[in-house]
């Protein structure tokens, strides 16, 4: 019996020591306070994203260039990714 308790109490250490380890890189995922509310930024960057990908389309169909610019399946999520990451390395980084 007592050696079965120590197994886990030995199983718990390694369990705790690996969680602090692997968890460890989410201490500093920086945050922005919206009303109170605090929203991971990476959050704010997508939104902020999508909007300006509203305003990418409507300037290439103010243009008449959206027929230009390939699988718009493609082009309109790979334009959201590049400006969510663009927003987070000029202003988080």
């Amino acid at each position: 019996m007592i050696e079965r308790s120590k197994s886990k109490q030995i199983s718990f250490a390694f369990f705790s020591l690996g969680a602090t380890l692997f968890l460890g890189g989410c201490s500093r995922a920086p945050s922005v306070d919206i009303i109170g509310s605090f929203f991971p930024v990476w959050m704010v960057c997508l939104t902020i994203a999508v909007v300006l990908a509203f305003g990418v389309r409507y300037l290439l169909l103010r243009y008449k260039m959206e027929q230009d610019v390939g699988p718009l399946a493609l082009f309109y999520p790979s334009t959201v990714i590049l400006i969510t990451c663009l927003l987070w390395l000029i202003f988080f980084r």
